[in-house]
């Protein structure tokens, strides 16, 4: 049987670390109220200067060498963001000139959270069908650009980075075993940017408005989260004829602690099956997934065999998983 395998994964995270004591200082809230509410502790935070696609570059080299492979071995690059460089081209497109990857087609996926897995399943469905034979997905972000410095509802939350997975053809039983994704429009308000697009193009009126920074109905979007993200897990297992108890790791989107134990009490998963690292990072959209990902490789906690669930929810509303054999 045909299947991709992630054969290489890679992370970046900027240095400036800021800490929940320095949003203190910033706007009314506590450090202990962040932490009760969120499981946030500290996120990192972009230069001026650094792009999305700066931070997509060192994701990718990391993941690059880690495969033991050149920028002209990958012939198709999906990169995940909402944050992407500018409007056109594609911050994929820049990520292939910045690699020298002559050989890759690029484009972006635009699924908010769910990015990541959204363009996995993409990768999958192209390595599949014979289309593409190495293929970079990267979820990169620099949220904290479009982030209202005085909305303290939003500023708690959010952080930059990305991670990056290669994926190639393999014949067996390893590699990823299924992908769900899904959405629901009608909730598209709950989680969103407004301007910047051709609904409130770029003004002096959408600028002092603020259009241009992330809105977030964060009570309503986590009650839909919780919901959404335990039907995922359970509807995946069930077609894919596992039980919870063969998953040898859940490795969720970092956007709120609550929602991560909420997923693993109902999949009846002890916490130390569940990859957790928002308290470092915080939300980094669709780049969380890739992150946590990159991290459980690097330390030793995924094997060669084991059953690996990532789950994601996010603006669109979107939501989506892989289901994969290591």
């Amino acid at each position: 049987m045909l299947r991709s395998k992630i054969i290489a994964t890679g992370s970046y995270t900027p240095e400036r670390i800021l800490a929940n004591s320095d949003l203190e200082k910033i706007v009314d809230t506590s450090d202990e109220w962040i932490t009760e509410r969120t499981g946030i502790r500290e996120r990192r935070i972009a230069r001026k200067s650094e792009a999305t696609s700066d931070l997509a570059y060192e994701a990718s080299k990391n993941a690059l060498k880690q495969a033991g492979l050149k920028a002209k071995d990958i012939d198709l690059i999906i990169v995940a963001t909402v944050t992407g460089d500018m409007p056109v081209p594609s911050t994929a497109c820049i990520l292939q000139d910045k690699l020298d990857a002559k050989m890759a087609a690029a484009f972006d996926i635009n699924a908010a959270c769910s990015g990541f897995i959204y363009a996995l399943s993409v990768a999958d469905a192209y390595i599949k069908n014979g289309m593409h034979k190495r293929i970079l997905v990267v979820g990169a972000e620099i949220l904290t650009k479009f982030t209202d410095w005085e909305d303290r509802t939003t500023c708690i939350l959010f952080g930059d980075g990305a991670g990056a997975a290669i994926l190639e053809a393999t014949d067996g039983e390893r590699g990823i075993i299924s992908t769900k994704i899904h959405s629901d429009g009608s909730m598209w308000n709950l989680l969103h940017t407004p301007g910047g697009g051709s609904k409130h193009p770029t003004s002096k009126e959408t600028i002092n408005k603020k259009l241009h920074f992330i809105k977030m109905k964060g009570n309503e979007t986590f009650k839909v989260a919780v919901r959404t993200l335990e039907s995922l897990v359970v509807e995946t297992l069930r077609e894919n004829k596992l039980k919870p108890s063969q998953l040898s790791l859940l490795i969720p989107h970092q956007a709120n602690l609550r929602i991560i134990q909420a997923t693993a009490n109902r999949l009846g998963l002890p916490m130390d099956k569940v990859v957790v690292n928002l308290e470092r990072y915080g939300n980094t959209s669709a780049a969380s997934v890739p992150i946590a990902l990159d991290e459980a490789v690097r330390t030793g906690r995924i094997k060669e065999d084991d059953y690996i669930l990532l789950e994601a929810f996010g603006g669109g509303l979107t939501w989506a998983s892989a289901l994969i054999k290591w």
